[in-house]
């Protein structure tokens, strides 16, 4: 009788024993999860800035572009107005 006491408790033992050490597990993924996914986000964003750079950047190209040509057609009116 008293082994089979000795057994029970052990299980009890056991069972509470991996029951309290899988929660910290999860606790500890849980944390580790979130904690990556504000790293995801913060390089999302990011990225997401620098692809609307780049859209700005080749805009102002093309504007440069038309300005210097505007500005090259005058150049040569002027020109030709002098000779």
């Amino acid at each position: 009788m008293e082994s089979i006491i000795v057994g029970v408790l052990a299980l009890i033992g056991t069972l509470a024993g991996t029951y309290f050490a899988n929660r910290k597990s999860a606790a500890i993924i849980a944390y580790r999860l979130e904690a990556l996914e504000k790293k995801v986000q913060a390089h999302n964003s990011l990225v997401e800035r620098v692809y609307h750079l780049e859209e700005k950047d080749a805009i102002h190209d093309e504007k440069l572009k038309a300005a210097n040509h505007r500005i090259s057609d005058l150049m040569e009116q002027v020109m030709r107005k002098g000779e």
